[in-house]
C-alpha cells in the first residue's frame, strides 16, 4: 500500500512497488535539458524519475508563453490519462537535472496494467487526479476555442471537448478576450469557430479535424482484424467495450460524436444501481470509457459508419465514411436513437443559438439564470428540467399529452410539481420561435383548466426531449420493424434466416441479428427498455453471445 498523502497526482510508492515498476522500464542516462517527449508525438512513455529531475511543460502558443505544468522528482513518474486513451501527447517534457530515467512504452505500460493489479490501480488513480488538475490548470490551454457562443459549430466543438475530457479552453469572440485572441492569429468571422493546439491552429474547425490533430480518430492498421467492432458508444456500447476488452478479446469502439451516447446528455441519473445521491451522464459514461479502454479496448471518434458488409470467409467489413475498411469476427451496434426536432419554421437557424438537445453545464452556462423551456415527457425531459431550475432559471416544461407521469418515474414527476422554478404545462406544444441571431421567445399552444390558450413566452434556451428514431439509417440488409429498430434473436422469423444461416445450422443467438455475428444492443434495438440501466445489461450480454458466435470460451 502507499503511505498517505495529500495529492493523489504524485503517489509515493514503496520500495516494492518501485522496483516492480522499474521491471517494465528501459534505463537511461540523461542531462539537464534533454527533451524525453514533445507535444504532438502519437505516443508517449510513462517515464520514472530515479534521479535527477523532470518538467513537464505547456508550449506556448500566440498568446501565451510556456508554462511549467508539473515538477517530478528522483521516486516520482510522468504520465496522465493519455497514457491510457491513446491521445497524442500535448505536453512537452525535459530533463530538468542531470540524472537516471526508466521508460516504459506503450507495450510494456499496457502489459503493466494487465499484470500488476496493485500497480493498475495506483497510476490509473493518478493519472485520472493529473487530468483533473490539468483541466482546470495551466494546462488547459493546450486546446483553445474560439467562436461564437450562439455557433452549432462552436458547441459541437466544446461538446467533443468536454466529452473527452480533454483540458481545454473556451473563449466567446464577443468578449474583450476574445477579440484579442481572434487578432492574435490573425482570424477574421469566416475563419470561426477556430482551435488552437500546441502543434496546429485549425480554422473553420470540426470535431473530426480535432481528434484526427490529437490523435482521437481511427487509425487504419493493414491487416488489422478485431474480434468485435462496437458501433456506439452509449451506455450499451460502453458496456460491450469493457467485457469484450476485459475477456481478452481485441475490441475497437467507433462513435459517430463522442463516448457516451445520450445518456451523456443527462444532468443527472438517480435510479442507476448503486449510485444512492445520482451521478450525471456525463460522469457515468467517462468512467466507463476510461474503463473500457483501460482493458485495451480502443475508442475512436469521431467515426461515422457508412456501410456494414455481412459475413464472409471469417470477417464482417465496416466501411466509414471517407471509404477506410474495418475487418471484425463480430459487430455489435449500439448506435441508439436520436432526439426528434419539431417541425418549426427557423429551427435549424436557432440550433445551437438557443435550440439544444442536452441539459448540461454547457447549455446552462449559455442560458444564464433567463426563462427556458424544456419539451418532453419522459425522464430526460425531468432531468433537464430539474438540473436547469437547480442552475437558476425559470423552467417550462411542455408536456403534449396530460398526464406528466404517463411516461416519467413517479420520484421525477413528484420532484417536477414540488419545485418552485418549474411550471409545467400538460396539454401543450410549442408551435413557433422568434429571435433574431438567436432564440428570443416561443409560442406555446394547449389547453389548462379554463380552455384553450396560446402565448408568447421569452425563452433563451429551448431543450428538445420529444423522443427519439432509432439511428439505423446507415444500414442495409438487417432486418428491422415497422419503426426502424434493429430486430434481434426471438423476434426475427424464419423467413429472414436464409443464406448464411442455413450453412451454420443454428438460430441466432440473444442479441443476434438477421446478419450472423452482428449483434444489437441498447436503444437500437427492437423491444429495448431504453433506459441506462437495461442498455448495459443488454451490451455485457452480447458479449456473452459474441463469446458463442466466435467459439471462444467467455473468462
Amino acid at each position: 500500500m502507499t503511505t498517505p498523502q495529500s495529492d493523489p497526482a504524485k503517489p509515493v510508492l514503496t520500495e516494492a512497488q518501485w522496483a516492480r515498476l522499474k521491471k517494465y522500464g528501459t534505463v537511461q542516462e540523461v542531462r539537464a535539458g534533454t527533451w524525453l517527449f514533445r507535444a504532438g508525438e502519437e505516443s508517449c512513455d510513462l517515464i520514472m524519475v530515479e534521479s535527477g529531475g523532470v518538467q513537464v511543460l505547456r508550449p506556448g502558443a500566440a498568446n501565451l508563453d510556456d508554462a511549467v505544468v508539473a515538477d517530478y522528482q528522483a521516486g516520482q513518474f510522468t504520465g496522465e490519462l493519455n497514457l491510457i486513451t491513446e491521445q497524442a501527447t500535448y505536453l512537452d517534457a525535459r530533463a530538468s537535472l542531470p540524472g537516471v530515467i526508466y521508460r516504459i512504452g506503450p507495450a510494456a505500460f499496457r502489459a503493466m496494467m494487465s499484470e500488476d493489479t496493485e500497480l493498475s490501480d495506483l497510476v490509473l488513480q493518478t493519472l485520472l487526479a493529473r487530468r483533473q488538475n490539468l483541466r482546470f490548470g495551466a494546462a488547459s490551454h493546450s486546446v483553445e476555442i474560439l467562436g461564437s457562443s450562439v455557433s452549432a459549430a462552436a458547441l459541437a466543438l466544446r461538446t467533443y471537448a468536454a466529452r473527452q475530457q480533454l483540458p481545454h479552453v473556451w473563449t466567446d469572440i464577443d468578449t474583450p478576450e476574445g477579440r484579442t485572441l481572434a487578432e492574435a492569429f490573425h482570424a477574421a468571422t469566416a475563419d470561426l469557430p477556430i482551435v488552437v493546439t500546441s502543434t496546429a491552429v485549425l480554422r473553420r474547425a470540426t470535431p473530426g479535424e480535432l481528434a484526427q490533430n490529437l490523435g482521437l480518430s481511427y487509425q487504419p492498421v493493414p491487416g488489422a482484424v478485431h474480434d468485435v467492432v462496437v458501433i456506439g458508444g452509449g451506455p450499451a456500447g460502453l458496456a460491450a467495450a469493457v467485457y469484450g476488452a476485459s475477456e481478452g478479446l481485441k475490441t475497437l469502439l467507433l462513435d459517430s460524436v463522442a463516448a457516451g451516447g445520450q445518456a451523456a446528455a443527462s444532468s443527472r441519473i438517480e435510479n442507476y444501481l448503486g449510485f444512492t445521491s445520482g451521478i450525471s451522464g456525463a460522469e457515468l459514461t467517462a468512467r466507463a470509457s476510461v474503463q473500457a479502454q483501460k482493458f485495451g479496448a480502443r475508442i475512436a471518434s469521431p467515426c461515422e459508419v457508412a456501410r456494414l458488409d455481412p459475413w464472409s470467409a471469417g470477417n464482417i467489413r465496416i466501411v466509414l465514411t471517407g471509404g477506410v475498411e474495418i475487418a471484425a469476427r463480430s459487430v455489435v451496434i449500439a448506435s441508439g436513437a436520436r432526439y426528434t426536432s419539431l417541425p418549426l419554421d427557423r429551427w435549424t437557424d436557432f440550433e445551437g443559438a438557443g435550440i439544444y438537445y442536452a441539459a448540461t453545464e454547457i447549455e446552462a452556462r449559455a442560458c444564464g439564470p433567463n426563462p427556458v423551456v424544456v419539451v418532453g415527457g419522459a425522464n430526460s425531459a425531468g432531468q433537464a428540467a430539474l438540473y436547469l431550475a437547480g442552475r437558476g432559471s425559470e423552467v417550462t416544461l411542455a408536456v403534449r399529452g396530460e398526464d406528466l407521469g404517463a411516461r416519467m418515474s413517479s420520484y421525477l414527476a413528484d420532484r417536477i410539481l414540488a419545485h418552485p422554478n418549474i411550471v409545467v404545462r400538460t396539454g401543450t406544444q410549442v408551435t413557433a420561435l422568434h429571435g433574431g441571431e438567436a432564440l428570443e421567445a416561443v409560442t406555446l399552444k394547449g389547453k389548462n383548466e379554463t380552455g384553450e390558450f396560446e402565448v408568447q413566452q421569452p425563452c433563451t434556451g429551448l431543450f428538445c426531449f420529444i423522443g427519439a428514431s432509432p439511428a439505423t439509417e446507415w444500414m442495409s440488409g438487417i432486418a428491422v420493424d415497422d419503426h426502424g429498430f434493429i430486430l434481434t434473436d426471438s423476434r426475427l422469423d424464419d423467413a429472414t434466416l436464409t443464406g448464411p444461416w442455413e450453412d451454420l445450422g443454428r438460430k441466432p443467438l440473444p442479441f443476434e441479428t438477421s446478419q450472423p455475428r452482428v449483434f444489437a444492443a441498447g436503444d437500437v434495438r427492437a423491444g429495448s427498455m431504453k433506459r441506462v440501466a437495461a442498455a448495459v445489461g443488454e451490451g455485457a450480454s452480447a458479449i456473452s453471445s459474441v463469446h458463442s458466435a466466435l467459439g471462444v470460451a467467455a473468462v
